[in-house]
């Protein structure tokens, strides 16, 4: 059986649930581009919609907001510490909040258990919340000393630690290039052999320091590496293009999937599956004539990147990077023609 945690709001006494949820946002880190979410998911009193990656609640809780009294969230997080986080913050929304600990690549599993769907909105929120960065002492963290860990789901497999402590050097810094896109990758994986055993996120911070530059003025020159390491560990690109197939497999006809990525590779997963789940026909450009009987499954709502604005990236540093994709959910049958013959530009 999955655990789970039930919470909700009871009836929404309007002034009074407003008034709660202003004064319980402070306490909390503001989620990224919330307004931008909210408009994105279209959230609208009954519907059913699933936040993928709860952190600590505060999408959550918008849509929550939103839906009632009539809607239900189902949010999922597969960081128990987030669980229980988002369990305390919302305790007030009754019954219309499921609350699992799971990852997002068994969503349809956890859904069908919960008896949930078709969802009227999807939202994957992608990356590290701030309680990790801050107070998990996972050492995802290059400013922390902390053990070197970086897994989310602390039962995991693998741990930082086992990686660069093991890895043989081109490995290492194979995972960094692909990884985390470090140009010094082969000298910070020399670096790393040679200074074995490596245990805590500051010794590891400190050596790639001497040997890497920063990605640009301002941030840590270990960010590229902390940023490879996290994704190898918690296997987080294939774990994208899992998400990212069952949400859409999850929406109803109509629903909206909202993804927020925080690095150029989650941005190109996300970018490349709703243009191919836009589209018709997927054959290769110089297939004159149509062979793969896709269907298109998604609208595109934003044909462009939407990023935070000037104001929210002042008051919230960590925004800088966010990008959100929004794209809505086909009839079943598809509501495009198919494509036979193919168009000359591809």
């Amino acid at each position: 059986m999955i655990p789970r945690v039930e919470t909700t709001l009871a009836s929404p006494k309007a002034p009074t649930l407003r008034m709660r949820w202003a004064m319980d946002l402070p306490s909390y880190h503001r989620p990224v581009l919330l307004k931008e979410v909210q408009d994105a998911l279209a959230v609208h009193p009954k519907g059913r919609y699933l936040d993928a990656t709860c952190g600590q609640g505060g999408h959550t809780q918008a849509i929550l907001q939103g839906c009632l009294p009539g809607g239900h969230v189902l949010s999922l997080d597969l960081d128990p510490q987030a669980i229980a986080d988002c369990a305390q913050r919302l305790e007030a929304f009754r019954p219309h909040f499921t609350l699992v600990q799971g990852s997002y690549t068994r969503m349809g599993e956890i859904a069908a258990d919960q008896d949930f769907g078709p969802a009227d909105g999807v939202l994957l929120d992608l990356g590290l919340s701030s309680q990790q960065l801050e107070t998990s002492g996972r050492g995802f963290s290059f400013r922390r000393d902390e053990p070197l860990d970086m897994r989310f789901d602390p039962q995991g497999p693998i741990t930082a630690a086992d990686i660069v402590n093991t890895y043989q050097r081109d490995d290492l810094a194979k995972l960094l290039r692909d990884y985390g896109q470090e140009p010094r990758a082969r000298a910070v994986a020399r670096a790393r052999v040679q200074e074995r055993p490596l245990t805590t996120s500051a010794q590891l911070a400190r050596l790639v320091s001497r040997v890497a530059r920063p990605p640009r003025p301002g941030l840590h020159a270990a960010t590229r590496t902390f940023q490879a390491l996290r994704i190898a560990v918690n296997e987080e690109l294939d774990n994208v293009r899992q998400g990212l197939d069952q949400a859409i497999s999850l929406l109803a006809t109509d629903g909206r999937l909202t993804i927020i990525s925080y690095h150029s590779l989650e941005d190109r997963i996300a970018k490349e599956t709703l243009r191919r789940e836009s589209r018709d026909c997927i054959c290769p450009p110089e297939v004159p004539i149509c062979q793969c009987d896709h269907k298109a499954t998604l609208k595109l709502i934003t044909r462009r990147v939407v990023t935070p604005t000037a104001e929210e990236r002042a008051q919230n540093p960590r925004s800088r990077s966010a990008r959100l994709r929004v794209a809505e959910r086909l009839s079943n049958q598809g509501d495009i023609n198919p494509v036979k013959e193919r168009r000359s530009n591809g």
